[in-house]
């Protein structure tokens, strides 16, 4: 037999497609519930739940116990990463859902990518990072220059503190939808909770939309203008 990681059986656990709409769901960043998880899977709690505990013996899910109701979320930045390339590639390859709806065109301006901004938006914030020289892409290293300590720190975001995590600070992730790059990491995320600090943003609790004001993004497109 030969060794090394196991990726048929990843790739069993997520192509089931009720588990990989459960995925898909968990990334928004939000931690659901059994029932919730069921409603958008489209299958009963039994069965979700038979599910879940398929996804959470993979290390793909993080489980939690709060009151009377069991919690789900993704079991890390690298599950999320994971799913993220994985819609990207559905995407080129032209495997995309028919049924489209109202917040199409909102997920695809602005929505949560697991924890950091993703959508035309998110691209466009990597674009002009990178073309302030803010962040230097060398390979696959991306990181974060000089003057994007700088910006960062204009910013309010404390670096410092986004070190100490065990998280990378900086990661390229592909847009599913736009098939450019944003911005994830630590600093994806950070900038995301500025935003919403900033009330320039809010998340739509029942979607990944991410939802910004007149004046945030005003201010959004004045802070990451492409000269």
């Amino acid at each position: 037999m030969k060794e090394g990681p196991d990726i048929a059986h990843l790739a069993a656990l997520i192509g089931d497609p009720a588990r990989a709409n459960m995925l898909t769901a968990l990334m928004s960043g939000k931690a659901l519930t059994v029932s919730e998880l069921a409603e958008e899977a489209g299958i009963t709690i039994q069965t979700a739940s038979s599910h879940l505990s398929k996804l959470d013996e993979g290390g793909l899910l993080r489980p939690r116990k709060q009151g009377r109701h069991k919690y789900f979320s993704l079991a890390n930045d690298d599950v999320a990463h994971v799913l993220e390339g994985l819609m990207g590639l559905a995407a080129r390859s032209g495997h995309l859902r028919q049924r489209t709806g109202p917040q199409d065109a909102k997920l695809r301006q602005a929505r949560v990518c697991y924890n950091h901004l993703a959508g035309d938006m998110g691209t466009k914030m990597f674009d002009s990072l990178m073309a302030q020289g803010h962040l230097s892409l060398k390979g696959d290293d991306l990181t974060l220059t000089s003057s994007g300590e700088i910006f960062a720190a204009d910013f309010k975001i404390d670096l410092a503190a986004l070190r100490k995590n065990k998280s990378l600070l900086c990661r390229e992730c592909l847009d599913w939808s736009e098939r450019r790059s944003h911005l994830a990491g630590s600093l994806g995320r950070a900038f995301l909770t500025r935003f919403e600090e900033l009330s320039w943003a809010k998340r739509d609790q029942k979607t990944r939309v991410v939802l910004f004001s007149k004046t945030g993004a005003k201010e959004f497109e004045r802070l990451f203008a492409i000269g």
